[in-house]
């Protein structure tokens, strides 16, 4: 009986302190499977669930890694998780994201990013979640022109915009706060 005592609270102690050294699990309060985050109860600054966030993001950075999607895309998972964990609903995020230099070759179609870099795009089934979400994705027209890349080889889930310069002038004028990724 001691010994099963004994061994009760051995394992009970452990559980305990493995419990409290164990790291954070990511949440993913609205974009499932990308752009996990950490719940921040302890955080005094918080966004404001009544506002309307406009946001117009100028994505450029790409990755070395071609068979993981860029960190510059997750980030865009990442700002609409974030946003809701703060407590600002769904239909009040409002995200458009423009990509351009490095970031364009993410838009490739499945045969044509295959065809370059020897690996299925792993940023489909991110622009797939993202536009589930109502995120308007773009790629500039004169980074496909410089590349020499023909629009036909543009994912379906990504529009073709006049430029990046343009659509983000426009979603400024709009109302849209800028970022850069």
């Amino acid at each position: 009986m001691k010994k099963a005592l004994a061994w009760t609270l051995t394992l009970l102690v452990t559980t305990c302190l493995w419990a409290q050294n164990t790291s954070p699990q990511p949440i993913f309060p609205i974009v499932q499977g990308f752009g996990g985050i950490f719940d921040a109860p302890h955080a005094t600054e918080k966004p404001d669930p009544a506002l309307e966030y406009k946001v117009v993001i100028d994505v450029a950075t790409g990755d070395q890694n071609k068979s993981e999607p860029f960190m510059s895309l997750i980030n865009l998972a990442r700002l609409i998780n974030l946003h809701a964990m703060g407590g600002v609903p769904k239909e009040n995020i409002h995200v458009v994201a423009v990509m351009h230099k490095d970031a364009m070759w993410a838009v490739l179609s499945q045969e044509a990013y295959r065809k370059k870099f020897g690996v299925d795009n792993p940023h489909i089934p991110l622009f797939q979640e993202l536009k589930r979400h109502g995120v308007k994705l773009f790629v500039c027209s004169q980074s496909l022109y410089k590349r020499e890349v023909p629009f036909e080889q543009v994912t379906p889930e990504v529009e073709v915009a006049t430029s990046m310069l343009t659509t983000m002038t426009t979603y400024q004028l709009k109302g849209y706060a800028a970022l850069k990724f």
